[in-house]
C-alpha cells in the first residue's frame, strides 16, 4: 500500500498568481513509482495534468498546462510537487496526486494509488 496526502491547495484571488501543491507518500518504496497529478472540475471527468517518471528524468504535461506548470519529485523526502504559475480560472478543480508502479502514463485508470485531493480555486 502507498498512502498519498496532498497539500497546498487554496483560493487564488487573481488570475496569473501561483500556487504550489505537494504530495507526500508513505508506505512502499516511493522510488519505484511514477507519480502523476490529475484534476477534476465540477461536472467534468478527471483529467491528466502532469506526470513524472520514478527517477524524475521524464516529465509529461497536458497541453493546457504546458509552460505554466512544473512537476518535480524528491525521492529522499518521498514527495512530488506541482508548481502552478500563471493560473487561470479554468484551472479551478480538485487536484489529485497518484502513484503508479513502473512507467508513468497519462491514463488515470492505470494508476494504483490516489490521494484524497486538494481544492484549487482561481478567481476570475
Amino acid at each position: 500500500q502507498v498512502q498519498l496526502v496532498e497539500s497546498g491547495g487554496g483560493l487564488v484571488q487573481a488570475a496569473g498568481d501561483s500556487l504550489r501543491l505537494s504530495c507526500e507518500a508513505s508506505g512502499r518504496t516511493f522510488v519505484n513509482y511514477a507519480m502523476g497529478w490529475f484534476r477534476q472540475a465540477p461536472g467534468k471527468e478527471r483529467e491528466f495534468v502532469a506526470a513524472i517518471s520514478w527517477g524524475g528524468g521524464r516529465t509529461d504535461y497536458a497541453d493546457s498546462v504546458k509552460g505554466r506548470f512544473t512537476i518535480f519529485r524528491d525521492n529522499a523526502k518521498n514527495t512530488v510537487t506541482l508548481q502552478m504559475n500563471s493560473l487561470k480560472p479554468e484551472d479551478t478543480a480538485v487536484y489529485y496526486c497518484a502513484a503508479k508502479w513502473g512507467d508513468s502514463t497519462v491514463i488515470p485508470d492505470q494508476y494504483d494509488y490516489w490521494g484524497q485531493g486538494t481544492q484549487v480555486t482561481v478567481s476570475s
